[in-house]
């Protein structure tokens, strides 16, 4: 038949495709057809005719002697057959509708917002930032919680096209705190906004988690296995970076609250000597002790050709040796940042007027509590290998030294804001009582 292609017959029948008993498959008979023409020169290997639409993502399967592809789920009709070298068109941003759809809801939540507060609220730029950070917030709750089955449909297609990271047992546990930890703090800074009080504190310890959280989630992503499937929206996290410093530099200039202390009172507490404060010789061990297995694990992810290295990451944290580099760059954080400001913490403790103490150790009791439950909840969460998961001998041990690292800065920063004469700049009355006592 003339405009046909000859093939030897192997007995498939395509729908809307005319099969003489020769073998000769034709095009349809219908006028302005879209499906195929007439005269479509053949491609030698193909069974059936050229069509015109771009090729789909379709799962690869045997045709008779060639490879073809399966229809999708919800795909029905004519599917064409692979084409040696001809790549498959990959969609940029598959989750466009559900992003646009997030900015709406989000906008409409600040105009409500600004309606009903009267624009009271958004003298102070920051409540802004806490109305945007806990929407995200929600977000990453209902991601958490689609992960881990407990709901489904809401973020499916974001999280597969979008940011696959975030199905690792690191991205399950971040979600987790920023739905969980942060959402509170959000609503507590809000509240203290929208009743003028002062939210410093507060502000001081979110700013150290959130900082944490992004640091190590973005370097894990850059460095790690995921590296190759970054997409787009990795790029959603520059303008949340750049928020969060804002916000902080923001935090830092508020004006501190100050406790209502006499200079005597003041130059009393300064001229103790540490072994007459029991609480800060406490702490002092407590952050050497800290200090020194911060160091250790630094020296684990290091591959240090110890054998105690050795033994401890394969017998007790075999998740530092996972592949998706979260962990390695949570402990060389530890090593080159923290455990420099437990030294001065240390410092801080012995000698009196470090005025900047109490504001830096609520920013890392934030920093290491959400590294610390991020750490944990990863090394015991079924998506992680089991080959890196935490062996349940010594589950306990694992537990009691990574809760007592997170309590280290806690009852730091907690010391700090109890009892701050010690931490408080010296006074000229300090000082005169001082030189009188020499």
């Amino acid at each position: 038949m003339p405009g046909c292609q000859t093939q030897p017959s192997s007995g498939l029948r395509l729908p809307g495709v005319i099969s003489d008993p020769g073998g000769a498959v034709c095009p349809p008979q219908r006028t302005g057809s879209t499906l195929c023409r007439r005269g479509t020169p053949p491609v030698p290997g193909l069974r059936g005719p050229i069509l015109p639409f771009p090729l789909l993502r379709r799962r690869p399967v045997q045709i008779g002697g060639g490879k073809g592809f399966s229809p999708g789920p919800r795909e029905t009709g004519l599917h064409p057959p692979a084409v040696p070298g001809v790549l498959e068109p990959v969609p940029l941003f598959c989750s466009s509708p559900l992003m646009l759809t997030g900015v709406l809801v989000l906008a409409g939540l600040i105009s409500i917002i600004f309606f009903v507060s009267g624009g009271s609220h958004f003298q102070d730029p920051l409540f802004c930032v806490f109305v945007l950070f806990s929407f995200t917030s929600v977000v990453d709750l209902i991601i958490s919680l689609e992960e881990d089955g407990y709901i489904s449909g809401f973020m499916e297609v974001y999280v597969r096209e979008g940011e696959s990271y975030l199905r690792t047992a690191h991205g399950i546990m971040i979600c987790y705190w920023d739905g969980i930890i942060h959402y509170g703090l959000y609503l507590a800074m809000m509240a203290a906004i929208s009743q003028r009080k002062s939210y410093r504190n507060l502000g001081l310890f979110w700013l150290g988690s959130l900082m944490m959280s992004i640091v190590v989630f973005l370097l894990g992503n850059m460095i790690g296995k995921y590296s190759s499937d970054l997409s787009p929206a990795f790029l959603l996290n520059l303008p949340y970076i750049l928020i969060a410093i804002w916000a902080g530099v923001r935090l830092f200039q508020q004006p501190k609250a100050l406790p209502c202390l006499s200079p005597e009172k003041v130059a009393e507490e300064q001229r103790k000597q540490l072994y007459q404060r029991p609480q800060d010789m406490g702490l002092v061990l407590v952050l050497l002790l800290t200090a020194a297995f911060t160091f250790f694990r630094g020296m684990v992810v290091l591959d240090c050709p110890a054998d105690s290295c050795f033994e401890y990451i394969y017998q007790h944290e075999p998740y530092l040796r996972d592949p998706v580099a979260y962990p390695k760059v949570q402990m060389l954080i530890y090593m080159f940042y923290v455990l420099p400001f437990f030294c001065l913490c240390i410092y801080g403790l012995v000698l009196p007027g470090c005025s900047w103490l109490p504001d830096w150790s609520l920013v890392f009791a934030g920093a290491v509590a959400q590294a610390q439950f991020s750490h944990l909840g990863s090394s015991l969460h079924a998506r992680t290998p089991f080959p890196y998961q935490t062996p349940e001998d010594v589950w306990w041990s694992f537990l009691l030294t990574n809760v007592l690292y997170a309590l280290g800065p806690l009852l730091l920063a907690y010391r700090c804001l109890r009892c701050p004469a010690f931490f408080l700049p010296a006074t000229p009355a300090s000082l005169h009582t001082g030189k009188k006592h020499q």
